[in-house]
């Protein structure tokens, strides 16, 4: 079988990699590695490809009898999704916060957290479900350590069922509602923070570590000149 993963974080990638290596999967599949045209973080990796997925996806459907994506920027077309066998790895808990950065609006909205393995289908982050956990939030939580953990997740439930996928033996099912979707202009109109915003302070810790990821620049506000001044919070148990 050919299976290719598609992939734009490199320790999903690094995860990916050891855990075929451990079920000896690569002795009776073959496996390529891309990521997306523009990712500069896989460079120097001389076996992952970058392969934009509109422009070869003739060569794709022809050429891959599964294709797993994993952390992947690019959206696969409905043709894809059609013609193979699609599986995605999302750190989300569909159909909560099904989009672009789960956690950042699972600490917001207060909907559930987790990793999700589903089928794909024409609907982003959509499809039938394989497996997928909760990932608890505590009140502490940046989106940067809920992130992690929920990353952890994902590597737990790919490392336990990585086999029954490949070998298309796993029962998924129906997700049980649409859920919500959560777009990159829905997280855009976070960052800018209105300073005259009446909130509780609550609320206003929830919208700093939701927008605090690491050395990020996300939430900002705009001083009386018109620079961005970034804010980013710290937790200290």
């Amino acid at each position: 079988m050919n299976i290719m993963i598609f992939t734009d974080n490199l320790y999903m990638y690094n995860s990916f990699k050891r855990i075929v290596k451990k079920y000896n999967l690569d002795k009776t599949h073959i496996f390529s590695y891309a990521c997306s045209s523009q990712n500069k973080f896989f460079n120097s990796l001389d076996n992952v490809e970058k392969i934009n997925i509109n422009i070869n996806i003739d060569k794709i459907i022809e050429t891959y009898d599964l294709i797993i994506s994993c952390h992947s920027k690019q959206i696969f077309p409905k043709k894809l999704v059609n013609a193979t066998r699609c599986i995605n790895i999302h750190p989300g808990l569909n159909p909560y916060n099904r989009g672009w950065f789960p956690q950042v609006f699972s600490i917001l909205n207060k909907k559930k957290l987790g990793a999700t393995i589903h089928e794909m289908d024409e609907e982003i982050d959509h499809g039938k479900i394989i497996v997928q956990e909760e990932v608890e939030l505590y009140q502490y939580d940046t989106s940067l350590s809920a992130y992690n953990r929920v990353v952890e997740k994902e590597v737990k439930l790919l490392e336990e069922n990585i086999q029954s996928i490949i070998n298309n033996e796993y029962n998924a099912i129906e997700m049980a509602e649409d859920g919500n979707y959560n777009s990159k202009q829905d997280f855009n109109k976070l960052c800018e923070l209105n300073l005259d915003e009446n909130c509780t302070m609550k609320d206003a810790l929830d919208k700093l570590r939701a927008l605090t990821h690491g050395e990020y620049k996300n939430a900002y506000f705009l001083d009386e000149q018109g620079n961005k001044i970034y804010v980013s919070i710290e937790f200290k148990r």
